[in-house]
């Protein structure tokens, strides 16, 4: 790396970065679904070559094999998020065909045969019970008729008849039979709550007749969130629950529901997809889990007998899905210098292993902006953010030059911004931006208070929060005031729109198919989402004059500041006309805007030349906007009513 005595002087924004729009875009390999079976280690990976497809990987013996060939992409709908689209269990795999909704077996590396017959049924979240030669599953089915599908738990043979276990609820998930074949638990919630408001936990008796008997309620309710139920290899029902305010561990054991652990942390998350899992047994004696606290996840091992915990020591400072079986536990985790991977420990010796690469060549640490994590005071107390300074290996800021700052809002709303390595924030650092990645109010991991702190709230204090990052930076001295910019999509988007229309603090913002018209958001809403709204704004009535106040879309006449749209034509989600009833208010009002049109392109962009095309024109779009001397190559853009 250069001495920072030979670094060349040069505005931020223009700073020549290795870390490219293209190299961004060929990204990374996305990781998910991480299974044990055996010794086995298998998981789900993505293959930006062949048209996004995702993939089932096994480790064996130190060789990687792919069970899922092309065509197959093992991927599910349900709930419209999927996840949960696999099991792996005693080297057969079972896994769902997003191209038909079928359920596919593939034993000992033959091709994959159909177990169901596909159409409008669509499954996930499937856990194998041998003794009865089936899958049990959340089933979700759109070919009754009705306007939203069906969901239910349900039995499916191996030779592909369906029997519906449970039905009644308006969602499932987490099915779980016990090690001895004679009870299953399962989660379920209803309409108008999300998971991660309150679920119910229930278990019953499986029958001679595989039928299930004797249903009770174990923990939940209305205010109380449930996740991840599991059963020790004795036989004892665990979970996570929100009842304390925190996410902690339980177990149910004679009738009755005791902590675990009781700690101001977070053992578990929001139930987005299906499938996850945050912590396994490594006996009867002993859990190893992760936790998030202050922002951070940490790998532990929990003693059942008396709720001791002890730090497992390793390099992540993000753990998205951990799996154990005795000595060995897998994990998906990523840390400032450390892109997501997968990993494997063994527990008796500590060792660690990687096995799977989501990058899998990074750019030299020089040019890596090392997050610092933040806290600042706003209107509801303190808010928590990963601040990136600017960094480059051959740059430093012209003297007395105080770098732009681009605020980012992460979308959801109830997602969490983590600190582990993401080459689209580096392409701005090491360029000489500031970035501030900020977990508003509402952001999953600081308990259930700061969760539920956006309740008939969003649009209002994640703004909020968002302004407050800025403003807080700027008063340190770290940022130029004067060059603030923010940026968003969907979710995040309409915290970007809003914090341009009602506040006075950035200077330019950046929407990616963002939404701007509450209304028109939830008319278009899928069944998952359907009542969403009543929760982040409030229930209809009232709701519409709120959407009227918080849709920047009637309130263009209060936005003046520059901006850039993105918006893929074929988006469902929020439709182009959203951003086009924007863009053309800009216009009208001769505020420089510029929109940037997507063909192929849906609610997200997947395309390496989309990724390229966008961040290279946001780029460009904020250095015309601020005067900066434009990098030769940089592709320009068209911007209305910015002057020469």
């Amino acid at each position: 790396m250069t001495s920072s005595s030979r670094k060349q002087s040069a505005p931020a924004g223009t700073w020549t970065s290795p870390i490219s729009a293209a190299v961004v875009a060929a990204g990374a390999a996305p990781l998910s679904q991480v299974m044990l079976d055996g010794l086995d280690v298998c998981w789900l990976a993505g293959r930006a070559s062949e048209a996004g497809r995702t993939t089932l990987l096994r480790q064996r013996g130190g060789q990687v094999e792919e069970l899922t060939p092309a065509p197959f992409n093992v991927r599910t709908r349900v709930h419209e998020y999927g996840g949960g689209a696999c099991l792996v269990k005693n080297r057969t795999a079972w896994f769902s065909h997003y191209a038909d909704n079928r359920i596919y077996r593939v034993e000992n590396g033959a091709e994959p045969v159909p177990v169901t017959s596909g159409g409008e049924r669509r499954y996930a979240d499937f856990t194998l019970d041998g003794q009865r030669q089936r899958l049990i599953v959340v089933r979700e089915d759109h070919s009754t008729g009705a306007a939203y599908p069906v969901n239910t738990i349900c039995a499916i043979g191996f030779d592909g008849f369906e029997t519906v276990l449970v039905i009644g609820a308006d969602f499932y998930a987490a099915p779980r039979m016990s090690p001895d074949g004679r009870h299953l638990a399962w989660l379920s919630w209803n309409h108008p709550r999300m998971p991660w408001q309150g679920t119910e936990l229930w278990l019953a008796d499986i029958a001679a007749d595989g039928t299930l008997v004797n249903g009770r309620l174990v923990a939940g309710g209305e205010n109380e969130s449930i996740t991840q139920p599991e059963w020790s290899p004795g036989g004892v029902l665990h979970f996570v629950s929100d009842r304390s305010g925190w996410w902690n561990l339980y177990h149910f054991a004679d009738g009755v529901v005791r902590p675990l652990c009781e700690r101001a942390a977070e053992f578990g998350g929001p139930h987005w997809t299906f499938g996850g899992s945050l912590y396994g047994f490594r006996s009867d004696d002993e859990i190893v889990c992760t936790y998030i606290q202050d922002g951070v996840s940490r790998l532990a091992r929990l003693s059942t007998r008396d709720g001791k915990l002890q730090e497992i020591a390793n390099p992540y400072q993000e753990i998205r899905e951990l799996r154990v079986n005795g000595d060995t536990a897998v994990l998906l985790g990523g840390a400032p210098t450390i892109a997501l991977e997968l990993a494997r420990f063994d527990l008796a010796n500590g060792t660690r292993e990687v096995l799977a690469r989501s990058i899998e060549q990074l750019p030299d640490s020089g040019y890596l902006s090392v997050p610092q994590s933040i806290s600042y005071p706003t209107s509801g107390g303190m808010t928590y953010a990963f601040y990136y300074p600017p960094q480059n290996a051959d740059f430093e800021p012209l003297p007395g030059e105080k770098p732009p700052l681009m605020v980012i809002g992460h979308g959801g709303p109830t997602g969490m911004a983590s600190s582990t390595l993401k080459l689209a924030t580096q392409f701005w650092t090491s360029r000489g931006i500031a970035v501030l990645d900020v977990n508003y109010r509402g952001s999953t991991g600081f308990g259930r208070a700061y969760r539920d702190a956006l309740r008939g709230q969003w649009g209002v204090i994640d703004v909020e929060d968002c302004v407050a990052g800025a403003r807080y930076l700027a008063e340190q001295g770290l940022v130029d005031p004067e060059r603030l910019v923010i940026r968003g999509g969907s979710a995040g988007g309409l915290t970007t729109l809003n914090a341009l229309t009602f506040h006075d603090v950035f200077k330019a913002g950046a929407s990616y198919y963002g939404v701007s018209d509450l209304k028109g958001l939830d008319a278009d809403s899928h069944k998952f989402e359907s009542h969403y709204n009543e929760y982040l704004i409030a229930p209809q009535p009232e709701a519409d004059r709120l959407y009227a106040q918080r849709s920047p879309i009637n309130h263009t006449d209060k936005l003046r500041r520059p901006m850039i749209f993105f918006q893929g034509l074929d988006d469902k989600v929020v439709p182009p006309q959203q951003s086009e009833t924007m863009v053309d208010a800009l216009r009208a009002r001769g505020v420089p805007v510029a929109y940037i049109t997507l063909e192929g392109e849906g609610h997200g962009f997947r395309k390496p030349e989309s990724v390229v095309r966008t961040l290279e024109a946001e780029l460009y779009f904020y250095l015309r906007v601020f005067g900066i001397p434009l990098p030769a190559g940089l592709a320009p853009v068209e911007i209305e009513n910015l002057p020469a």
